[in-house]
């Protein structure tokens, strides 16, 4: 267990350093939860210490045990040796303070989406209190979902994705923040099976991946699904879908959010005529855009 750093203790501050060290070393790649050695070594270490893994500042110079040290770091060995994203191997994710279950069937929970949802929409959404129907189309492991559950508590909300085993992931995710009778999941090839259901809201984050970054990707994302990254040769095959039938799913007034990755001008170049609106996220303008039902 830990406790106050004896004069020759092995502090939690030592272990998230040796590991990010060895991080760096063996080359890993990150970008699924955390984006730097120091920040994915915290989490590895305070999770096999059993310490909340949003708070390190209070236990840097708390002391650990030789046995609890040696977990933690065969735990950031077997980060190296696998090359699986920390969050297959603690089976946890988190966007902002809300955590999710998540396992090899889904893609790692990172949208920008989740950003928007907090402060409900706003200004896109104008009154986030009249909100009844969201539809979450892609939906994964269930995440977005479930904030759109929590930003619109008024709202009854469609979660779709054409994979049985995501939905398998985000069935128990809606079972643990108790929201079965608000979140429904249908599996559903985009729109396919959602014929005559209208919505306030839709978000998406769709598969957006180039074939050419396909070929090019690090390990850590080769361990994620293909379906839930690929869309064509230019990234833009499901977002041309949604784009051609979002409006028939849309109440008058109703707002599409939709996460496209970098792939901002093609969009443009493919849809000229559309007055796409990028929301300002943490990585800046460009990876979400948003379209009024009269948009399009």
């Amino acid at each position: 267990m830990a406790r106050t750093v004896p004069a020759k203790g092995v502090s939690v501050r030592a272990l998230v350093l040796d590991a990010a060290a060895r991080l760096e070393r063996a080359g890993v790649t990150f970008g699924h939860g955390t984006t730097n050695a120091v920040d994915e070594a915290a989490w590895l270490v305070l999770h096999a210490l059993g310490l909340p893994v949003q708070e390190l500042g209070p236990y840097l110079d708390l002391a650990v045990d030789g046995a609890r040290a040696k977990e933690a770091s065969a735990l950031v060995a077997r980060r190296i040796r696998t090359r699986k994203p920390a969050a297959y191997l603690l089976n946890e994710a988190w966007l902002g303070p809300h955590r999710f279950f998540v396992d090899e069937r889904v893609i790692v929970p990172r949208s920008f989406i989740a950003e928007l949802l907090r402060p409900r929409l706003v200004p896109w959404v104008r009154d986030p209190a009249g909100v009844r129907r969201v539809l979450d189309l892609c939906t994964g492991s269930g995440c977005l979902a479930i904030l759109a559950a929590l930003a619109f508590p008024k709202a009854q909300v469609d979660a779709a994705d054409l994979s049985p085993d995501a939905l398998a992931v985000a069935r128990r995710n809606v079972a643990d923040y108790r929201l079965g009778r608000r979140v429904h999941l249908l599996q559903s090839d985009l729109f396919g099976a959602l014929a005559g259901r209208t919505y306030d809201v839709i978000v998406s984050n769709p598969p957006y991946v180039t074939a050419a970054s396909m070929r090019k990707l690090p390990e850590e994302y080769l361990r994620e699904p293909p379906m839930a990254l690929a869309s064509g040769r230019d990234g833009l095959a499901h977002t041309r879908a949604i784009l051609a039938q979002a409006r028939a799913h849309l109440n008058p007034g109703g707002l599409l959010v939709v996460e496209i990755g970098h792939n901002r001008k093609a969009l443009e170049r493919a849809f000229p005529k559309l007055a796409f609106r990028w929301p300002a996220v943490a990585a800046g303008e460009g990876f979400v855009f948003v379209l009024r039902r009269e948009d399009l």
